[in-house]
């Protein structure tokens, strides 16, 4: 990795962190200078506006939340073993110290959904291919039979992701400390609304 490339990577990290604190929008560039150890032209010589800063903050999660949730996930079997492992694995992204103000895509989902522009639409790009990838991974579940044939992998996709913003919100904000216990029983109860039942034992 080139020099610069390493700078910009290094920007881009301690802007995610900033961010999942104060928000993309708020985000100061003096602080984000004097954490990187730039000077304020000189960070924006990366970025040339802070709306390009804020756009490719935003891709810089999106790549860590795929390389930390989605493709490990990817490498369990098919259907229900996946979804359980995005689940963990997602729930580790949340708990995590890596973004000390949780998770910035949750957050930017929120500040950015009425504000127009460069920013909201790589949120809204962002959020849509993560609803893609679990709407087929349900789809694989119907395929691979662990799911009932009529099930609807969009309508599983929307409460699967829903369900792990209510953990975000009971976990981060809340401190509720049965936050986790709470979350598995909602992700059983899905996959038991969505799953082929067993023949009973005879």
């Amino acid at each position: 990795m080139a020099k610069g490339e390493i700078t910009k990577n290094k920007i881009l990290k301690k802007a995610a962190g900033l961010a999942s604190v104060c928000g993309l929008e708020d985000m100061s560039i003096g602080e984000l200078a004097k954490a990187t150890g730039l000077s304020k032209s000189g960070l924006f010589a990366h970025f040339n506006s802070k709306e390009n800063l804020q756009t490719q903050v935003v891709q810089w999660v999106a790549m860590r939340f795929a390389d930390q949730v989605m493709r490990p996930s990817f490498k369990e079997p098919r259907g229900i073993p996946r979804i359980r492992a995005i689940y963990q694995n997602w729930k580790s992204w949340i708990e995590g110290d890596s973004f000390p103000g949780g998770c910035v895509m949750i957050a930017s989902s929120t500040e950015f959904d009425d504000r127009p522009g460069a920013v909201r639409d790589e949120v809204v790009k962002t959020m849509n291919e993560l609803l893609q990838s679990l709407t087929r991974t349900a789809r694989i579940a119907i395929e691979e039979g662990h799911f009932k044939a009529d099930s609807d992998p969009r309508q599983f996709a929307f409460e699967f992701e829903s369900l792990l913003h209510g953990y975000h919100l009971l976990h981060r904000l809340l401190k509720d400390p049965a936050a986790g216990e709470r979350s598995d029983l909602a992700l059983q109860r899905l996959l038991d609304a969505y799953q082929v039942e067993l023949p009973a034992p005879t």
